[in-house]
């Protein structure tokens, strides 16, 4: 039997390994988030020698998917994958035996090829110009050493993103890819690769129930709520395929700050019992993936997250998602809450003091440095990601003021700033020419030095400068005893019934507060229980079997309801992701504080329509009983018969509630509607969705949603955006 020109393996949902050995092709099917890591699991990619050189294998194609965005996720982020080609398989590296002129192939639709060029042109360069630094708030001196400084990393020159990939777009035509193999389009990301007669189809397409999975497993914790304390949420690198890249969490007053958001931060959140929406801000240090491409799992929660850097380091993050996610910059402006920071000063956050500082790195880069004031002085923590060696700086330095290279001021300056002792300091060792070293910080004099940024086992030297920081452990800085949980429960409370008497509501909140362990059940479809739930840190799921899905419910939700509103058994099961802490509310207590507000059938009513929010995939995830009754209370329906046609609306989003429909475009593309399906995105770029219809098939009932309160939401606006791009931008 001859064997097949093909050798396919499924990787993860939506990533496959193409192999066709005699054209000399590999080609990774698929790159989201950390897509290299699971070759790495795989043994797809693994270390090996050329000519006695060490280098890695691997894939020397990407194939991009035509969506933008999977059920939330976003598809493309080629970044690793590409450097794992140019540089650990040696393709630009001089003199390499892997560097025979051939360059990564990145094939796909043309707006999504041309999407990743400008995507690794901003994660290899960041701000690529002078203008661009000034523009971003520079001072045009110092705009004038960035541009050196980033010179002397680029080799002396800017390189068209061109010059390192080859770009091979896939049309609706049959294109050649290399060796005698092609490549076409069968429909919307399913493609037919051909050789030799053969013939082979990867499909792109995620199930409904389908994520782009995490490579590692992480140990469930669950965190002290201390005054100002350090969470260390990872110690790995891009590389490294057991760990979650280097980061942290501060938490101060209550309130819980991410330090950089790497790949698969969600998964972190949820192993450490906090959900997004618990989040109150970002601190971000650069632009590179791993340590921002988690910036777009913090969209999925009921409200904008405080973005804190500095404007240059924000200019060059929101370009690169701009551009990966195919939308104009400003959009990141409506998802985030953004607080631009002040560059060498001590920038007071509601009493958390951070100040960032220069790093060089080729994109724009600051240390964070965080303090509070406490007896004796200040509590600190250094997060030193993505430093520079001393040896590497040294190299660059030179007095020619117009020469690629960095000063002998700019060298000290930056030393000094590193060696500035903490309380705790956490110190990207990944070494190479763009990381720093463990030995530079053989003599630091701060309290505790971690080590991070790496792929391997600390060497016993390093082990001799400093400690790790593995996924959970926390570094306590001021001990603080407060009861902010039950504070936030009041909050909760409060806000869902507005009209309570506050007094009514601290009675309420008397209730006691119970850790359930990762998935564990708090309450079961058919049976009976005694509480009414209200999640205070964490995030459940519920579980239907009548097929309307699963909602993920997180901070701020109320859970069994309408089961004690109804005196009845829970109609669905609620299960715990993680550890989560709800407080138990009595059901006598329950029905009475609300019978005090409305007579039960109203509030049924109301909670039926919340309900059915609940169901639909548009507000299934991230989003409190608050905010879905206050989109209850600003909606009404309408209904349409059979055969009416609309243009897509432009100030509200329509949700069945029964009926059917289709939706049709001027570009062919039609899509059947049903029950929970949405319409409505033309707000996001109206242009697109000129000309667009939406056909009734039998009488249907919508709900109307005006945009002006949803826009807002960014799970909402997220998958509004997700749908957009389906059907009127990817296909």
């Amino acid at each position: 039997m001859a064997l097949s020109a093909f050798r396919k393996i499924p990787v993860s949902p939506g990533i496959y390994w193409l192999e066709i050995p005699a054209a000399d092709l590999r080609i990774l099917c698929g790159c989201p988030v950390d897509s290299v890591k699971h070759l790495l699991k795989l043994r797809l990619i693994v270390t090996t020698e050329i000519n006695g050189q060490p280098c890695q294998t691997g894939p020397n194609s990407i194939l991009l998917s035509d969506l933008s965005i999977q059920n939330g996720r976003a598809c493309n982020r080629a970044e690793f994958p590409v450097l794992q080609m140019l540089y650990l398989q040696g393709q630009i590296i001089p003199g390499h035996p892997g560097n025979t002129g051939q360059r990564p192939r990145i094939l796909g639709s043309e707006n999504q090829v041309q999407a990743q060029m400008e995507y690794l042109y901003r994660g290899n360069y960041g701000l690529a110009s002078r203008e661009e630094l000034i523009e971003a708030g520079v001072e045009p001196s110092l705009a004038d050493d960035m541009m050196r400084m980033k010179l002397a990393f680029a080799f002396g020159r800017i390189l068209p993103m061109d010059e390192l990939v080859q770009p091979v777009v896939i049309d609706n035509t049959t294109v050649q890819i290399g060796g005698g193999a092609t490549v076409c389009r069968l429909r919307t990301n399913v493609f037919e690769f051909a050789y030799a007669g053969e013939t082979i189809e990867i499909d792109l397409n995620l199930a409904p129930s389908d994520i782009y999975e995490c490579p590692y497993s992480l140990d469930k914790h669950v965190p002290t709520r201390s005054y100002f304390a350090v969470i260390h949420t990872g110690d790995g690198d891009g590389w490294d395929m057991n760990r979650p890249t280097m980061g942290s969490i501060v938490l101060f007053q209550g309130h819980v700050y991410l330090v950089d958001a790497g790949p698969n931060i969600d998964h972190a959140l949820t192993a450490l019992g906090i959900s997004v929406n618990e989040i109150d801000g970002i601190f971000h240090t650069h632009c590179h993936d791993d340590h921002q491409s988690g910036l777009t799992a913090l969209i999925r929660g009921e409200k904008r997250l405080a973005y804190y850097a500095v404007p240059m380091v924000r200019a060059s993050a929101f370009k690169k998602l701009a551009a990966v996610m195919r939308v104009p910059e400003d959009e990141f402006h409506k998802l985030f809450d953004v607080h631009d920071l002040t560059i060498d000063t001590w920038n007071d956050i509601e009493g958390l003091e951070v100040r960032p500082i220069l790093s060089p790195h080729p994109v724009e880069t600051t240390i964070l440095q965080f303090r509070v004031l406490w007896e004796g002085g200040y509590r600190t923590y250094a997060h030193l990601a993505d430093v520079a060696s001393q040896d590497v700086m040294r190299k660059m330095i030179t007095s020619d003021s117009t020469a690629p290279g960095i000063s002998q001021a700019f060298f000290e300056r930056t030393v000094a700033a590193y060696a500035e002792p903490a309380d705790i300091k956490k110190i990207d060792i990944g070494g190479g020419l763009i990381h720093g070293v463990a030995e530079d910080f053989r003599h630091d004099q701060s309290g505790k030095v971690m080590l991070a940024h790496i792929a391997r086992r600390l060497t016993e030297a390093e082990r001799a400068i400093g400690s790790g920081a593995p996924f959970g452990t926390m570094d306590v800085l001021i001990e603080g005893e407060s009861d902010s949980l039950r504070r936030r429960a009041f909050h909760m409370v409060a806000n869902y019934f507005p009209a309570a008497p506050l007094f009514r509501v601290r009675h309420l909140i008397n209730s006691p507060i119970r850790v359930f362990n990762p998935e564990e059940f708090l309450y079961k479809e058919g049976h009976t229980t005694e509480f009414v739930y209200l999640v205070v840190t964490g995030s459940v799921e519920l579980l239907r079997q009548d097929g309307r899905g699963v909602s993920m419910l997180s901070t701020g939700s109320i859970l069994g309801e309408a089961a004690a509103l109804r005196k009845t058994a829970a109609p669905e099961t609620c299960r715990a992701l993680c550890f989560v802490q709800a407080m138990c509310i009595p059901y006598d207590l329950y029905l009475d504080f609300v019978g005090r507000l409305l007579p039960a059938a109203e509030w049924l009513q109301a909670r039926s329509e919340i309900d059915f929010l609940r169901t639909c995939w548009l507000f299934s995830e991230g989003i409190s009983c608050v905010k879905l009754g206050s989109l209850v209370r600003a909606s009404s329906v309408a209904q349409f018969a059979t055969g009416s046609v609309i243009s897509v609306p432009r100030d509200e989003v329509l949700v069945l509630q029964s009926g059917a429909g289709v939706l049709q475009t001027p570009s062919g593309f039609n899509e059947p509607l049903g029950i929970g399906d949405h319409i409505g995105t033309a707000f996001l770029r109206a242009q697109a969705a000129d000309g667009a219809e939406v056909r009734f098939t039998q009488p249907t009932n919508v709900r109307r949603v005006p945009v002006s309160n949803i826009a807002d939401i960014p799970v909402v606006r997220w998958k509004l955006l997700e749908t957009h791009l389906r059907r009127f931008i990817d296909h």
